[in-house]
C-alpha cells in the first residue's frame, strides 16, 4: 500500500513538472473561489444574452397602453391547488383625485405559469424558426399576461428587454475589446520588435492618445454620427469609437515584452535556425504572455460596458428602437419616473453584477497568471 501511495506521489509530481502553462493558470485560478463564482454567472449571463428571446416571457417591443408602469409580479410555488409556478393578477384603476394608475393583487386570481412554453415567434441566430421561451404563461391563446419586473411608460415587459440589452451591451464591450487587443498587438508588437522610428512615431502616437480626456472625446465623436443612420451602423460606430483610446495601455506593455525578449537566446536561435519573422512573434513570442493579454481583456471589458451605458444613457450612444442597458435607464433619467417606477432602476444593478463579476474575474486570472504571486 506504501509502496502505491509512492508510486502515486511521484507520478503526480512528474505530471507538475511537464505541465503546460495553461494548466498552471488553471490550477492557480481554481484555488480564488470568488473569481470561479464569478465565471459561473458570467456563463449564465452569456447564455442569457446568446439566447434572449428563449429567456424572454414576452415580446420586447411590444407596447400596451393600458399597462404603462404595471408594477413588479412576483412568482409563487404553494397553491392549495398544489406545487406550480403562478403569480397574482394585478388590477388597475385610474384614481380620480391624483389621475394616478393604481395597481392592486387580485389574489382570488391566478396567472398559471409554466417552463418551456409557446410564445412569440423568433428567430435563433437569425434562421432557426422557433417560438418556445424558458418561461411563460401556461396557455399561450390566454390574454393574461406575466411581467416579472414590471413594465416601462410604454407597457413593454421589463425584464424581455432587460434580456435583449444584455445582448447589445455585453457584445459592444467585448468587440470593442477584441478591437483594441488587435490595435494593441499590432503596434505594440511592432514598436518592440523593429524599434527605430516605427518605435518612436508609435509611441508618440500613445502618448497624444493618452493625453486626450476620453469621455468627452467619445462624447463628441458619438454626437457627431448621423441621426438618420440604422441601428446596426450606430452600432459598429460606437464599438469602434470605444476602441480607439482603448489599445495604448496594452500596446506599451506589448512593446515592453517585446523589446525585453527579442534579445533572448531562444529568439536568437530561432533566428538562426531560419525562422520568418512572422512565425518569431506569433510562435515564440506571443504566447509567452497571452495569459497576461487574456487577464488584461477581462478587465477591460466592464470598462467598454460602462462607457457604453454612459453614452446610451445620455442619448449620445445606442438610441431607439435599439435596446441596451444605457438605452433603457434613459427611461430613470427624472425623479418623476423613479418615484412612479423604481423597477425602472434594475437595468443599472445588471450593470453592477456584470462589472464586479468581470472585475473579479479578470483580478483571479491576473493572479492566475502571475508566475511570481
Amino acid at each position: 500500500m506504501q509502496v502505491n501511495t509512492n508510486l502515486l506521489q511521484k507520478e503526480e509530481s512528474e505530471a507538475i513538472d511537464v505541465a503546460p502553462n495553461w494548466k498552471l493558470v488553471w490550477w492557480r485560478f481554481k484555488k480564488h473561489r470568488l473569481a470561479v463564482i464569478s465565471g459561473w454567472i458570467l456563463i449564465i449571463i452569456a447564455l442569457i444574452a446568446l439566447f434572449p428571446d428563449f429567456f424572454s416571457t414576452q415580446n420586447p417591443h411590444k407596447t400596451s397602453a393600458r399597462k404603462s408602469f404595471m408594477p413588479v409580479q412576483g412568482i409563487h410555488f404553494f397553491h392549495e391547488k398544489g406545487f406550480f409556478p403562478y403569480a397574482y393578477e394585478l388590477k388597475g384603476r385610474r384614481n380620480k383625485t391624483t389621475l394616478k394608475m393604481e395597481w392592486v393583487i387580485n389574489e382570488s386570481k391566478i396567472i398559471p405559469l409554466s417552463f418551456f412554453v409557446k410564445g412569440y415567434e423568433y428567430n435563433i441566430f437569425g434562421f432557426i424558426p422557433s417560438n418556445i421561451h424558458f418561461l411563460g404563461v401556461s396557455n399561450p391563446k390566454s390574454r393574461k399576461t406575466f411581467h416579472f419586473l414590471g413594465t416601462d411608460r410604454l407597457g413593454r415587459d421589463q425584464l424581455s428587454r432587460l434580456i435583449h440589452g444584455s445582448r447589445v451591451s455585453l457584445s459592444i464591450g467585448l468587440v470593442a475589446v477584441c478591437l483594441s487587443i488587435f490595435l494593441g498587438i499590432l503596434f505594440g508588437g511592432i514598436s518592440g520588435y523593429y524599434g527605430g522610428w516605427a518605435d518612436l512615431i508609435i509611441q508618440r502616437l500613445i502618448e497624444i492618445l493618452q493625453s486626450l480626456p476620453p469621455i468627452p472625446i467619445w462624447m463628441a465623436l458619438t454626437a457627431s454620427l448621423p441621426r438618420d443612420w440604422t441601428v446596426e451602423q450606430t452600432y459598429f460606430a460606437i464599438t469602434i469609437i470605444l476602441s480607439l483610446l482603448g489599445w495604448t495601455t496594452l500596446g506599451r506593455e506589448v512593446r515592453g515584452r517585446f523589446l525585453s525578449m527579442r534579445e533572448e537566446d531562444f529568439i536568437m536561435a530561432a533566428h538562426l535556425a531560419g525562422c520568418s519573422q512572422m512565425r518569431i512573434i506569433f510562435r515564440h513570442m506571443l504566447p509567452t504572455f497571452t495569459s497576461h493579454i487574456i487577464a488584461t481583456s477581462t478587465l477591460a471589458i466592464p470598462v467598454m460596458i460602462i462607457n457604453e451605458t454612459f453614452l446610451s444613457f445620455l442619448g449620445l450612444g445606442m438610441r431607439p428602437p435599439a435596446i441596451s442597458w444605457g438605452v433603457l435607464l434613459q427611461e430613470a433619467q427624472n425623479l418623476q419616473s423613479i418615484a412612479l417606477a423604481p423597477w425602472l432602476l434594475l437595468p443599472g444593478l445588471a450593470v453592477i453584477i456584470t462589472v464586479l463579476a468581470l472585475n473579479i474575474l479578470g483580478d483571479g486570472l491576473r493572479d492566475a497568471a502571475d508566475p511570481y504571486n
